[in-house]
């Protein structure tokens, strides 16, 4: 388990990149996992990595899995990460801002 200075830190770090609510993230996970004809159940919507940053916006510090801590370290590394990718192309930035929108991070909001 992390220590307590850790765990801050992580806490942090991972309410600062994850900048979408938990209800504008679920939403998002049923518009993006949606298609034509059908909608999925909205608690099996998206992915199981939008699913767990989902739950873990749900939580209380002190509610915490080992598992909880690795995907929040998972979520901050890939948000640092697309941050530091230079300008590209308008498709391209679609597609990276609807993945990191996944993970609760959009990167057009404020």
């Amino acid at each position: 388990m992390t220590d307590a200075l850790e765990l801050d830190a992580l806490w942090e770090d991972f309410h600062r990149v994850v900048n979408m609510t938990s209800q504008e993230l679920a939403a998002w996970l049923r518009v993006s996992d949606a298609d034509e004809e059908t909608e999925p159940v909205p608690e099996h919507a998206g992915t199981p990595t939008g699913q767990h940053v989902l739950a873990i916006l749900q939580k209380r510090r002190t509610d915490l899995t080992d598992d909880d801590i690795q995907v929040m370290y998972e979520v901050v590394d890939a948000v640092t990460a697309q941050a530091d990718v230079e300008n590209e192309p308008e498709p391209e930035e679609t597609r990276r801002r609807h993945q990191l929108m996944t993970l609760g991070h959009d990167p057009l909001k404020p």
